[in-house]
């Protein structure tokens, strides 16, 4: 054999005696076959098998998996990102003339490729009042195809009765689908209560560390799962075998991170709940909070993302006080080891109930360091913001 074949062809070692409990990251474009029958019969092996790296390795395998047994479920589908978790359930279940509903607190870019992408091709949504519980049914009409839910609603923090609307939704045959990223399966299990679909970013705790972009679907029907792996292959969607290699390093420690940060914000959201500088604070765990009691009946425990509403005027200065933070980063996103904090848009989202509140949202994202730093850490935020306004009414 020429040396310029053995640079080409790997030779064969021996993996006798060779346990790791890492997951092997396989990195695959083409699949080879041990002969010309086995070629030809490829598209038998169905999507479980190995036709094209772009379809899965056995690492994607792993992850899809280890998802699929927290879910409860028979099959996971893993995609680019959380947003790409979503839209594949809309491109995949929805034709022309069909109609989705779709709750007032969703995450933004949800609203977004309904009103940009699906109504232009003739696909229609209805925005409702995430605390419509049972009565959704009233929405419900023939062209309603699938109810979105997601809960607690991204930034406002809104928890849905989901059983109620899967009970609405399934007595007229509608699909239902449940953005669960706050959650994960290790606080709420969708499919458990009736959803057809588990939609999450695994860019958030699954990941853990703020540096993978990745997203899933569970569901307990495989049907369903053939049909979104149809749309994927036809439009040339896969993931990469090392996003998933991350993101099958943080779930390892999901359990821990999200026990910490849930105890946490639950102890900050609290504590902010009596400063003269908050006029409200937004944490499913609080009596106050919208949906309180369907997360005190449903969900197991908190995430680590909640959020403040600021007394009108105390914006004051706020730019220079969030600079200024010592340990809070600004930034989006969240799930990762590093605390974050950003101001959100609320008002101009809302179409079916107004944002009434005047002052600003910030969101919160609990991290990894250590409460007391993180809790002076607020309160010098809240300090400086008092200060400015004292200064501009003097």
């Amino acid at each position: 054999m020429h040396d310029l074949t053995r640079c080409v062809q790997h030779p064969e070692v021996s993996q006798e005696g060779f346990r790791s409990l890492a997951v092997p990251t396989y990195r695959a474009s083409t699949i080879t076959y041990e002969d010309g029958e086995s070629f030809a019969a490829r598209s038998q092996r169905g999507f479980d098998g190995y036709t094209y790296g772009l379809h899965g390795t056995p690492t994607t395998r792993t992850l899809e998996a280890q998802l699929t047994a927290l879910h409860n479920g028979v099959r996971t589908v893993l995609v680019p990102s959380g947003q790409m978790a979503v839209t594949l359930v809309f491109l995949t279940f929805l034709m022309p003339g069909d109609r989705v509903l779709v709750p007032d607190s969703a995450y933004g870019p949800v609203r977004g490729v309904c009103r940009d992408f699906l109504a232009p091709r003739g696909i229609d949504y209805t925005i409702y009042d995430p605390l419509i519980g049972a009565g959704i049914a009233d929405l419900i009409d023939e062209r309603t195809k699938l109810v979105w839910v997601e809960s607690p609603g991204s930034g406002t923090m809104e928890v849905q009765d989901i059983p109620a609307i899967v009970q609405a939704a399934k007595a007229k045959g509608v699909l239902v689908g449940c953005d669960n990223t706050w959650c994960t399966p290790l606080l709420f299990k969708p499919l458990d209560h009736g959803c057809d679909f588990a939609a999450e970013a695994l860019t958030k705790y699954v990941g853990g560390h703020s540096d993978l972009l990745l997203g899933s679907i569970t569901v307990k029907d495989i049907d369903l799962r053939q049909r979104m792996k149809e749309v994927l292959r036809s439009l040339g969607i896969g993931v990469s075998p090392d996003e998933v290699a991350l993101a099958l390093r943080g779930i390892e420690t999901m359990g821990v991170r999200l026990a910490h940060v849930g105890r946490v914000s639950e102890a900050f959201a609290r504590r902010l709940q009596d400063h003269p500088l908050v006029d409200r604070v937004l944490h499913p765990c609080l009596p106050s909070c919208p949906g309180h009691a369907f997360w005190v009946r449903d969900i197991k425990g908190s995430g680590g993302v909640f959020s403040i509403v600021l007394k009108p005027g105390a914006e004051i200065g706020l730019n220079p006080a969030l600079t200024a933070m010592k340990v809070f980063a600004i930034g989006a996103s969240w799930g990762g080891t590093r605390s974050l904090i950003a101001p959100m848009s609320v008002k101009g989202d809302r179409t079916v109930n107004p944002w009434t509140h005047e002052g600003t949202v910030l969101r919160i994202s609990v991290g990894l360091e250590q409460e007391d730093d993180l809790w002076a850490d607020l309160e010098a935020l809240l300090a400086a913001l008092a200060q400015s306004g004292a200064r501009a009414a003097a």
